[in-house]
């Protein structure tokens, strides 16, 4: 299926993010918020990020605003009307992303593919709120979504393989690199990541090493961008707890049980980069 036009639900980091690169990937978009508040938020963030790229020099004033001129934003469901594919970028609530894909179902033709950017949340469950399961798969992006070159898609046991197929077309078209997983808890990188993460806090928790010298120690010894904390830290705490808790109650296996630490922190608005404060400080 040839696909020209994409929805977005939800205009926030990611969100915003995936609008923003469809667009410049020549996709005319539809981007919806909540409430005319976060719209108007969201689209001034792409705008920003675009300005960024023009001072850079990544791209003309011209390509910025041929860019924003694709993008449409809305607060009324009904206009992912005509949406090729449908991305859902709400928050990791299942309750919530049901229902959005109950709605989809209703406004979009039966041709539309829906997509979830879920990190962990099980993908079949919001396939089984449609009548299209067979057109419902995941789209795991990763942050910050222009930058990052990682797509992970990811297959339920009722995705057809041309849904599979047009997915990896689109995906590849955004200049990302694909990776297929089954639905499964954490699909690869959080599966992988997390336990990770997990037991440089409990390092942390114990004292057996700071938390910059563990960050030094994982970059420099394996050659990572930044250490775990540092990643935690950018992730936002709070989602990784979320990442962390979905996985375990999942598999409840011992090694993705959240630290108390990491408990604590996020009861104390200790999210990270976003509020300031994480396992290292930020202004």
């Amino acid at each position: 299926m040839e696909i020209s036009k994409i929805g977005v639900v939800g205009c926030g980091q990611m969100g915003g993010g995936i609008t923003q690169v469809c667009a410049q990937s020549g996709y005319t978009i539809v981007v919806s918020e909540i409430s005319d508040e976060l719209l108007k938020k969201g689209l001034a963030d792409i705008e920003s990020s675009l300005d960024r790229s023009v001072q850079k020099e990544r791209i003309t004033q011209q390509d910025r605003d041929a860019v924003l001129a694709r993008i449409k934003g809305t607060t009324d469901t009904g206009d992912f009307g005509e949406c090729h594919l449908v991305i859902e970028a709400a928050v990791e609530n299942l309750d919530l992303k049901k229902k959005i894909f109950g709605d989809m179902d209703r406004v979009c033709p039966e041709r539309t593919i829906l997509a979830t950017n879920t990190s962990c949340l099980p993908i079949m469950d919001m396939a089984a709120a449609t009548g299209r399961p067979d057109r419902v798969l995941g789209m795991h992006f990763f942050n910050p979504v222009p930058a990052m070159k990682l797509l992970e898609i990811i297959r339920t046991t009722a995705t057809s393989a041309a849904a599979l197929d047009t997915a990896k077309s689109f995906g590849k078209s955004l200049d990302k690199t694909i990776v297929i997983v089954q639905d499964s808890p954490g699909f690869i990188v959080n599966r992988l990541m997390t336990p990770q993460i997990l037991n440089a806090i409990r390092m942390v928790e114990s004292g057996i090493a700071t938390v910059k010298d563990i960050d030094t120690a994982m970059a420099l010894g394996l050659n990572y961008p930044m250490g775990p904390l540092a990643l935690a830290d950018l992730i936002g705490l709070d989602t990784f707890l979320f990442i962390a808790n979905g996985i375990y109650d999942k598999l409840r296996d011992e090694q993705y049980a959240a630290p108390a630490l990491l408990k604590d922190m996020v009861a104390a608005g200790q999210l990270g980069r976003k509020t300031g404060k994480g396992f290292y400080e930020y202004t």
